[in-house]
């Protein structure tokens, strides 16, 4: 999908598809009043027959409007001033853009120079523009025998004043970027388990290292990792045929020396849950499991294409947890990259077990911050529902930066608490430590677990177990979340260095 920026006179704009905004009760923004003085008044007329009124994503399509070059204009409705926030934006682009892909036209052009959201910031409402209308056109075809008819549309134009601009195209770059991102890692949590497996996950990651110079991957496997003492990984994938990787992608776009800022993806490319089997209904979407190390690999990518002046690694720990005569069963006590005794006590809560050791392995960098995502646990789910990542901290500045950025990107994350009372839940009569903390707080407790190995620098953990995928019906599927999140974070890392 080719995104441009362009200006000039409304009226001439050659475009199969011109999208302008009508508030409530019938009022013309600037770009409709414009289109509406070039055609004689023809679209206040056709708003006094009642069709529309302005309401948030209403829609209707005209054809051939005396006075204007586009081809079709579509009437939006954007609603009242203090209804507009960005989640009733995300409607109205989405009800764009299902009005343009029932069209089959090949390029549209949107011209919605009014008031879209609650946020004033021009770069983001752009930026979203792009970020949202491209999600409205991603589909999955990977592994059907017959794939998507392609999309006629090929060209989507924002129109902006010239002053705009500038911003406009970096807002547009931005978006561009963030979308690519998205997609990937929304391919990535809808491949089967029986492709996307630990191998497979590191092959995406070596292609990265041939894609962009500035990316390279290293590809840590398990003898290696028992080298390194990672026997907490290593005890997840005991179980299953295919081998775990430890995967490590290197960026350098700042300064040599610069501290990085290291993100670390859970990577279980399916969960059965191991000798604590889970129940079967319902067992297909663990292949969403890897979806934190789907995040990674998105915003790797988005930065990358974006070539931010800033150095990011990317470590992703992946395995595939399987019920064998191999597996670990309950009860079992492993030793940890760090040091420290795990007693296992559910095979299920697995993904904790294998990000300790790449948090560990994380401190070799020096990092500037760590933050982890992982689909970490069911509890957060019940806590916060669909709409918000758990996010959790041993450094309080370090959570309101991540906060702050799911905000601006519209992607929402919320604190948790990471109190000392919590690490008690997590004594072992057996062990250093157990693997969980019993039903309360089920959370926090797999954060505390995690603290236990991060406390040589500034970590966040974000558990995105209830917004990263979508469960059943037309809408399954791996959602891309949280690639805006942490691309914004380290946008925001990036500016604030430079």
């Amino acid at each position: 999908m080719d995104f441009e920026i362009v200006s000039g006179d409304i009226a001439s704009l050659e475009t199969e598809c011109l999208i302008i905004a009508i508030e409530a009760e019938n009022t013309l923004s600037p770009a409709a009043k414009a289109a509406d003085d070039a055609s004689s008044g023809y679209i206040s007329e056709i708003l006094s027959g009642g069709d529309i009124s302005g309401k948030t994503a209403q829609t209707l399509l005209l054809h051939k409007v005396p006075g204007l070059s586009a081809k079709r204009i579509l009437l939006l409705g954007v609603g009242k001033e203090e209804e507009r926030n960005n989640r009733n934006f995300r409607k109205l682009i989405k009800a764009a853009m299902g009005v343009v892909k029932s069209t089959g036209v090949s390029s549209a052009t949107f011209a919605l120079n009014a008031v879209l959201t609650d946020d004033s910031d021009q770069y983001r409402q752009l930026r979203h523009l792009v970020e949202w209308s491209g999600s409205e056109l991603y589909s999955y075809d990977e592994t059907k025998s017959k794939k998507a008819d392609p999309l006629k549309l090929d060209q989507i134009a924002i129109l902006v004043d010239d002053n705009d601009a500038d911003l406009a195209e970096t807002a547009l770059l931005d978006g561009t970027a963030i979308v690519n991102g998205t997609s990937i890692a929304r391919d990535l949590g809808n491949l089967p388990g029986n492709i996307c497996t630990p191998t497979y996950l590191a092959d995406q990651a070596l292609e990265l290292d041939d894609e962009f110079d500035d990316l390279t991957a290293t590809i840590v496997d398990e003898e290696e990792m028992t080298e390194l003492g990672m026997h907490c990984l290593l005890s997840v994938g005991h179980g299953s045929e295919q081998p775990s990787k430890l995967i490590v992608m290197e960026y350098k776009g700042g300064e040599e020396g610069e501290k990085p800022h290291v993100l670390v993806g859970k990577g279980i490319t399916f969960d059965t849950g191991g000798i604590s089997l889970k129940p079967g209904a319902g067992m297909d979407e663990m292949k969403f499991d890897m979806c934190g190390a789907a995040s990674v690999f998105g915003a790797m990518t988005a930065i990358c294409e974006m070539a931010l002046p800033i150095n990011v690694v990317g470590i992703v720990a992946a395995a595939e947890n399987m019920p064998s005569g191999h597996a670990t069963k309950p009860g079992d006590i492993v030793t940890t990259m760090s040091g420290q005794t795990v007693e296992i006590l559910n095979t299920d809560a697995e993904g904790r077990l294998v990000l300790c050791d790449a948090l560990t392995y994380a401190g070799r960098f020096e990092p500037a911050s760590v933050v982890d995502i992982a689909t970490l646990t069911g509890a957060c789910i019940i806590a916060l529902g669909h709409h918000a990542t758990g996010v959790l901290a041993n450094n309080d500045d370090l959570a309101a930066e991540l906060l702050q950025a799911g905000e601006q990107a519209a992607d929402k994350g919320w604190q948790l608490p990471l109190w000392d009372e919590f690490q008690e839940q997590l004594d072992s009569n057996f062990a250093d430590i157990a693997n969980i903390g019993g039903r309360p707080a089920g959370t926090i407790t797999a954060a505390c677990f995690l603290s236990r190995f991060t406390k040589e620098y500034r970590w966040a953990h974000l558990d995105i177990a209830g917004v990263a995928w979508n469960s059943g019906g037309k809408d399954k599927g791996a959602t891309g979340r949280c690639v805006p999140l942490l691309t914004q974070y380290l946008l925001n890392q990036a500016a604030e260095e430079e």
